[in-house]
């Protein structure tokens, strides 16, 4: 590395202002050489060249102005730079000097740490600009012994070098090409040659530093190639550029493929989805079929695995689709005519070329979801995963990938609403209905804002007594114009888009408030439970615990009288992970429940490692008591279990006195349904309670 000290020429006519200067320069480092006038500055110079020039502007016989003026015509700033000297305070000699290419100025008297930073800027840029023309010097050698195409633009002839490589790159031999400089700027793609163009005329502009630009260029066989282009301009004495040179790489290759799993990307599956639009065009009864993949729950396994464990897993997926079609659909890597990409995150999408009958790409939907139902094994890990997929097929009638791609999307949004795991085609219908799930999701984000949310509170009943022992509160939305909606109507959405945080927040805010008030005015008798539902991106959040001990401090509520209802397929993802969080949790006091049991994984290996207190029986099971079946059978399986892990047992969904004799005969110990109360408001609820009703 070149250590050599930098040189600085000072011109000044005087002497005390000059020799001051230069002393304390010296003691900073620099190699200092003075001068007393500006005659013959430029010969000087030439003769013992220099790093920065301080000039003073006033001086007898030629002034600073006229020796700088005279300087520019061989030197350029980046080249050369120069620092004023006046002794004005004014505007009017440091415009004009900027303006004849100072790089910067000091006023008299000297402010010595100003001078000296101002000194050390205008060097720091001279030696980056310097090391950049090694460095650019440097890539060019090794770009022509890496078999880059180069290319070397005589800019005062206008004529223009381009390399055999560089020719061969587009498919031409060396005479098919002409010296021109169209011959490369005509063959860029029209939706980049402007830009280009422009990019290479900042950098002779000396508005940049160097030219680097990523753009098409078309192929002799009519395709377009990714091309990165840099180069660097020589300038002349006066700091025009001259001559630019620079090479050519082909990163086709990186601008097509998906970097993790080796498939082609979006840009390529959109190029290829518009030549199969051109084709059908022409062929009336042409068909072909795009499948959108959306893995159900990546997210959650991202956040509690790690990025390392998904990227797994998106590979994984990835060989499972390529390796499950037959050889009549496959879909293989970017050379095969069939297509399958990664868009990005874990979306897949598939382009099913030459469909013979529209019920094939169900067909082939169907074999895709069950080869993906295996479990992957994945760092000692068993992952379980699903797709939801869309499909849009190409008879409806396209003009633009885009549309047909977004289509695709939209059946897929549908699959996922209708529970996930399963596919769904798309047709005209489904556009309104994206439409009002947009507007679904902008006045969710206005309801947070405006509190249009409220909490409605159903009793839990012991079965014993037959009085309310707690509440389970549950969301409910106030919209302005729909009126009071159900959690069906936009959880799901809230879950998607994240706000399900915000909203789940706020719901247990209120209901810790509402059971502590409660519990307040309570005159004995033992104290009122709380359950509220914890969601799975909350459930994932690192600070929940430290948020629920301030919550309960702020609160003045006992930890025991509130419940936390987590489901079932929220801590199968990573069991060891959810334990550990559970067991954070309950060391607060808190209690734990699980929430529709029997409808999930219903795990009981795992089951008795989780540090639960209670377990609660889906609706649907209650539902069907009375009603044949096995869902009596699997109540009565439950409770014994229950019973003998120490959990308490509450069954959901109880409206008929039926079910509520059936329960009591199993000796189930608490219920909460339609039977006892449906969820009514806090006002509502509390007038209940002061009736003491008992069942």
């Amino acid at each position: 590395m070149n250590s050599r000290p930098c040189r600085i020429l000072i011109v000044d006519d005087n002497e005390m202002n000059r020799d001051m200067f230069a002393r304390r320069l010296e003691r900073k480092g620099y190699v200092i050489r003075v001068a007393e006038g500006a005659q013959s500055l430029l010969q000087r110079i030439q003769e013992e060249p220099v790093d920065l020039v301080l000039l003073d502007v006033e001086m007898p016989g030629i002034s600073g102005l006229d020796a700088l003026q005279t300087l520019r015509e061989c030197y350029a700033p980046i080249q050369l730079p120069i620092i004023m000297v006046t002794a004005k305070d004014q505007g009017e000699d440091i415009i004009k000097a900027l303006n004849l290419g100072a790089n910067d100025y000091l006023t008299k008297p000297i402010d010595f740490p100003v001078a000296l930073a101002r000194i050390r800027t205008q060097l720091s840029h001279k030696k980056a600009e310097e090391a950049l023309r090694d460095s650019e010097e440097r890539y060019a050698l090794a770009a022509q012994g890496a078999n880059d195409g180069l290319w070397d633009w005589n800019l005062v002839d206008n004529v223009i070098y381009f390399s055999p490589r560089w020719k061969m790159m587009l498919g031409y031999q060396d005479s098919e090409v002409s010296d021109h400089p169209e011959q490369w700027l005509d063959r860029i793609h029209f939706a980049d040659r402007q830009r280009v163009k422009d990019e290479i005329a900042a950098h002779q502009r000396g508005l940049t530093p160097h030219f680097e630009s990523e753009n098409r260029v078309q192929h002799k066989d009519g395709s377009f190639r990714w091309m990165l282009s840099r180069g660097l301009a020589v300038r002349d004495a006066s700091g025009r550029a001259s001559r630019m040179a620079g090479s050519q790489t082909d990163i086709t290759g990186g601008k097509i493929a998906d970097a993790l799993t080796g498939l082609p990307n979006r840009l390529l599956f959109i190029d290829r989805l518009a030549r199969l639009i051109e084709h059908a065009k022409r062929h009336k009864d042409y068909l072909f079929a795009v499948m959108f993949l959306d893995l159900d729950g990546f997210k959650m396994i991202n956040d509690s695995l790690g990025h390392v464990i998904g990227d797994q897993l998106l590979v994984g997926v990835a060989n499972r689709l390529e390796n499950c079609l037959r050889a009549s659909d496959t879909v293989t890597r970017i050379e095969k005519l069939f297509t399958i990409a990664r868009l990005g995150g874990d979306e897949f999408t598939i382009l099913l070329d030459q469909v013979k009958d529209p019920g094939d790409a169900n067909l082939v939907a169907e074999r895709l979801m069950s080869t993906l139902a295996t479990p992957f094994i994945l760092d000692g890990k068993k992952i379980f995963t699903s797709i939801s997929i869309g499909i849009a097929l190409s008879s409806i009638g396209y003009d633009n990938p885009e549309d047909l791609l977004r289509d695709a999307d939209t059946a897929m949004y549908r699959a996922k609403s209708l529970g996930k795991a399963r596919y769904a085609v798309f047709d005209l219908d489904m556009r309104a209905s994206v439409i009002a799930r947009l507007q679904l999701e902008t006045d969710l984000r206005s309801g947070l804002q405006r509190e249009e949310f409220r909490n409605f509170y159903q009793p839990i009943v012991s079965l014993d007594s037959g009085q309310i022992t707690g509440f389970e509160a549950l969301l409910r939305w106030q919209h302005p114009t729909r009126g009071l909606l159900q959690p069906l109507d936009f959880i799901p959405v809230a879950e998607e888009t994240g706000m399900i945080r915000e909203l789940g927040w706020w719901n247990l805010q209120r209901a810790c408030r509402q059971i502590s008030d409660w519990n307040g005015r309570r005159n004995g008798g033992p104290p009122l439970t709380m359950s509220v539902n914890l969601s799975a991106k909350q459930f994932l959040q690192p600070n929940l615990v430290a948020e629920i001990e301030k919550l309960l401090r702020e609160t003045e509520l006992a930890p025991d009288t509130l419940r936390f209802e987590i489901t079932e397929s929220t801590v199968m993802v990573d069991p060891s992970a959810a334990v550990e969080t559970l067991l954070q949790i309950k060391s607060l006091g808190v209690c734990l429940s699980i929430d529709d049991f029997g409808t999930g994984y219903s795990s009981l290996s795992y089951l008795h490692r989780f540090p639960l207190d209670t377990l609660k029986i889906d609706r649907s099971f209650t539902k069907a008591i009375g009603q044949g079946g096995d869902s009596l059978e699997i109540v009565r399986t439950i409770l014994p279990m229950a019973n003998s892990l120490r959990l308490n047992v509450v069954a959901e969904g109880v409206e008929t006195a039926e079910q509520l004799a059936m329960l009591r005969k199993l000796r189930c110990e608490y219920a909460q349904g339609y039977y006892f109360s449906e969820p009514v408001s806090a006002d509502e609820a509390g007038a209940l309670l002061e009736k003491h009703p008992k069942w």
